[in-house]
């Protein structure tokens, strides 16, 4: 989930799918808007991108125009089939195309997602900010919604905002030179370049030792020289390069809205409303205030969606059952949430992620535990983060999985069972991500029988 934008691919999907049938937008998305405060707010933001694809260019492509005159008035239709014919010139406009890319992103923000949410999510992240930060985004909606709702991106008002997973591409770096140069360190060309050849050395003295990650896809050319692609590889020059960025700007405080874990990130994070601070010196251990607080932030968050039922003693049985009542059979009877939040994809998995990611802190932070005290409290508070994120998009696979992993870890086997048996049968679990669901149901099933049988069938 899920960025700059996942991949073009997956943008050119989501366009194709409004093209061909989302009666939302018939109307322009700024008469959409209940919010007129909101819709000025997006015309600025619009224009000021207009004006930064125009200063990257001698004259802008008759297709730019054309975007932007549309984006302009809010025609959603129009925008993504436009958004679809400049394909072509991703590569060709670097600043131009990073421009459109933002736009375009800004507008699927509340044109896919429900206004109510988008700008609780983007208000709330803003204002948690201090001025002059540096703040990475990691999701569509945690860079494109921040964009959007800052006074300005450009002037880097109130914060600086990059996107991390988007650091491994050349055009997005220059994007950034152009916005930040003079005010923050930004990666160089060539700094891009020696962290792509530390990664490889890295990668090849890793292989000698067969301490290759998962998903690492690491080849010897005909030349004998170590050759690295796949998802995998990106992720971790992204995360070098984030660091890079950390290290070099040691006047500024940052915070992070988690896309991928990077494994440096860790022993530096502390809960900071829906995203994290990034410490400058690494955490002995994460104080109680802040847990307690990151607690009490996310019960009273979450309440107006779902309803105040989930609590610490709340267990999976219970949280499985309102899914399957209230998102697998839309069933709102006797429910003290919000149905408009229910019916929102976008609001589901852009709130589920942010709450996975922390709780993926807790995990991470149980595992380095040293006394049993605080095992217990990192536990309780990771079980705690994870049953939100699940309800929160039951159908989300990352939710799903680091939640499933967790409850493996804690030898839960029926519940994480009970987990993805629930989640794959969510009318909203889509088809690669579904059968991977799938999958895990019959691995669950297997290890649950083998348990079983170890045990004599108690």
């Amino acid at each position: 989930m899920k960025t700059t934008l996942k991949s073009l691919g997956a943008v050119i999907l989501g366009a194709g799918l409004l093209i061909t049938g989302c009666a939302k937008k018939q109307t322009t998305l700024f008469q959409s808007l209940k919010n007129p405060e909101l819709a000025a707010q997006l015309k600025s933001f619009i224009a000021e991108k207009e004006a930064q694809a125009n200063a990257a260019t001698n004259k802008m492509p008759s297709e730019f125009q054309a975007f932007f005159a549309v984006a302009a008035k809010g025609d959603w239709l129009s925008v993504s089939n436009a958004f679809i014919k400049l394909r072509k010139h991703a590569g060709q406009y670097g600043t131009a195309w990073q421009a459109v890319l933002e736009t375009w992103g800004a507008l699927d923000a509340f044109g896919e997602g429900d206004e109510k949410y988008s700008m609780i999510f983007g208000t709330n992240i803003i204002a948690s900010i201090p001025a002059g930060s540096i703040y990475f985004g990691g999701t569509e909606a945690g860079q494109f919604i921040i964009t959007a709702l800052q006074k300005s991106q450009v002037r880097a008002d109130p914060f600086f905002t990059l996107s991390q997973t988007a650091l491994a591409d050349a055009p997005y770096l220059e994007y950034l030179r152009g916005m930040y140069g003079t005010k923050i360190y930004t990666p160089t060309d060539e700094d891009s370049n020696k962290t792509f050849q530390d990664y490889t050395q890295d990668v090849a003295q890793r292989r000698s030792k067969n301490q290759l990650k998962p998903g690492e896809e690491v080849t010897v050319g005909a030349d004998g020289k170590i050759q690295v692609r796949g998802m995998m590889a990106r992720v971790q020059v992204k995360g070098m390069l984030a660091k890079l960025i950390f290290d070099k700007n040691p006047d500024r405080e940052f915070y992070i809205e988690e896309s991928f874990p990077f494994d440096w990130l860790y022993p530096y994070l502390e809960p900071h409303g829906l995203i994290f601070k990034l410490n400058h010196q690494p955490l002995p251990g994460l104080p109680h205030k802040i847990v307690e607080q990151d607690h009490d932030y996310w019960r009273s968050l979450v309440r107006p969606m779902i309803g105040d039922w989930l609590t610490d003693d709340t267990s999976v049985e219970q949280v499985a059952a309102f899914v399957k009542k209230t998102f697998g059979k839309q069933d709102f009877s006797g429910f003290a949430g919000d149905p408009r939040f229910i019916q929102n994809a976008y609001s589901h998995k852009m709130f589920s992620k942010l709450r996975s990611s922390v709780a993926g802190i807790y995990m991470w932070r149980l595992d380095q535990a040293a006394g049993e005290q605080e095992k217990k409290r990192m536990s309780e508070e990771a079980d705690f983060a994870f049953r939100q994120a699940w309800v929160l998009c039951p159908y989300s696979a990352e939710a799903v999985f680091r939640y499933v992993n967790f409850l493996s870890k804690e030898k839960r086997i029926p519940d994480a069972l009970l987990v993805a048996e629930v989640a794959a049968e969510m009318p909203s679990t889509p088809g690669q991500e579904g059968q991977q669901i799938r999958d895990l149901v019959v691995h669950l099933k297997t290890l649950q029988k083998a348990k079983q049988a170890s045990s004599g069938g108690k």
